[in-house]
């Protein structure tokens, strides 16, 4: 699920990655010789998340986005359409709908996707599932390769409104589920699953405590495949720290004041939300929780067969394995800003983990609209490539490009011919 340098190594992606390796060499070696650094070619990221609004129906408390919703930002619909555009034509190769807000609240979500898909796109949607209405109308749309993840993270009724809290009442799994054969009847070749993220009792986002769901895996894995939907994916709640080096002595710039923390409430931790208590309490409380979340693991995966399969995200084996760290040494260089993008009515970012983060904005949020605003994207794309220091920024986050980044690191480095990495697959998949 998240081989990403195999993804990059694909027939249809490989061409982009050779024109911005063949880039980072000569611009290395530009500097090596005091010489101006050549322009970053014409090239768009290949995979984007879009957040299509910031409007949200739940007020879930384990949230990542909390701070960002229901915001007065919002995109014009010709400029993102244009957007996308300018962008199929430099190379995009799929969108993510996702994050920020419930996409099916977009006015027109369906012909959206519907534009998404006349430019070649592979489309995948991440909702709520508040309103499968308009994932239906959407679902004409998709093709095989697309994906619908409905966000539900819980098996019961009373566990799904505690933590999601829906403004429409009565709302529950059962309704949400109920459209499931709907959809597959309209179009059953594209995947449709279930998202679950793993709570504790103790754990908190931003000092809220959340809803515990940690015993109604296996009771959400059942729903799931009894619903029909392809897999069920299970992720563990992330924290929000401070970023990095380079955030911790923001922090104590007194000429930054308000605004850096304003951009340290944004920065994430992709890693486990630590148990309360001291030392030795805490690695009791974890080891107490891992060992419930394997319990329920084996039971959901005895449901697996007949097309339904059991997910663990790379967090979660990352937090069943204790090798999280490892993931938090990151290369000076993040090469997968260039390569993946998050596109918001905030602006456009260069990663998930810094949505609404100054200084990890590319441009705003029309800055791809056309020929001439692209050009200066690509500019920025450069600039904030060479001067993001990943290894400071992102010292605290276990990224899951982690490896990605460190293989373009040494395929730069090495002087590998580029091509010759390339793989063919009978189902091409570009979502990044």
């Amino acid at each position: 699920m998240h081989d990403f340098a195999a993804k990059l190594r694909q027939r249809g992606t490989a061409g982009l990655v050779a024109e911005y390796v063949r880039w980072q060499r000569a611009q290395r070696a530009a500097l090596a010789r005091g010489e101006t650094p050549p322009p970053l070619p014409r090239m768009a990221p290949i995979s984007i998340n879009l957040d299509l609004t910031t409007a949200c129906n739940y007020a879930c408390d384990h949230c990542i986005d909390w701070d960002i919703l229901n915001t007065k930002h919002r995109h014009a619909d010709d400029e993102l359409r244009s957007s996308m555009t300018t962008l199929a034509a430099r190379g995009l190769r799929c969108v993510i709908v996702i994050g920020g807000g419930e996409p099916t609240l977009y006015p027109g979500f369906a012909d959206f996707v519907g534009h998404l898909k006349g430019l070649g796109l592979q489309v995948a949607v991440v909702s709520n599932g508040s309103r499968n209405d308009r994932i239906l109308e959407a679902a004409a749309h998709l093709r095989a390769g697309d994906w619908v993840r409905l966000s539900l993270d819980a098996g019961s009724n009373q566990t799904f409104r505690a933590m999601h809290k829906p403004s429409k009442a009565g709302l529950d799994l059962d309704e949400i589920c109920g459209w499931i054969p709907r959809i597959k009847d309209a179009n059953d070749s594209f995947d449709l699953g279930y998202s679950f993220i793993i709570t504790w009792k103790g754990a908190s986002r931003d000092d809220v405590g959340v809803v515990e769901n940690i015993g109604e895996m296996a009771q959400a894995a059942r729903r799931a495949r009894d619903a029909g939907l392809a897999y069920i994916s299970f992720n563990p709640l992330l924290a929000r720290r401070r970023a990095g080096r380079h955030g911790r002595r923001g922090a104590r710039c007194r000429c930054e004041g308000r605004r850096v923390r304003r951009e340290l409430r944004r920065a994430l931790v992709h890693g486990p939300v630590r148990p309360p208590g001291g030392p030795d309490g805490a690695r009791g409380r974890l080891a107490d929780v891992l060992a419930k979340i394997e319990a329920e693991l084996e039971v959901a995966r005895g449901l697996e067969g007949d097309g339904f399969r059991v997910m663990e995200s790379t967090n979660l084996r990352m937090l069943m394995r204790g090798t999280w760290r490892e993931y938090t040494r990151q290369p000076r260089t993040c090469h997968m800003q260039a390569l993946r993008q998050v596109v918001t009515p905030l602006g456009v970012f260069n990663c998930p983990a810094y949505r609404g983060v100054e200084r990890a904005k590319i441009g705003d949020k029309a800055i791809y609209k056309d020929e001439a605003s692209a050009d200066r994207a690509f500019a920025r794309t450069a600039d904030i490539v060479s001067r993001f220091d990943a290894s400071a920024e992102c010292s605290e986050i276990t990224c899951l490009y982690h490896s990605t980044n460190w293989w373009l690191e040494q395929l730069i480095e090495s002087g590998e011919e580029v091509d010759a990495a390339t793989e063919d697959r009978a189902d091409p998949d570009y979502f990044l």
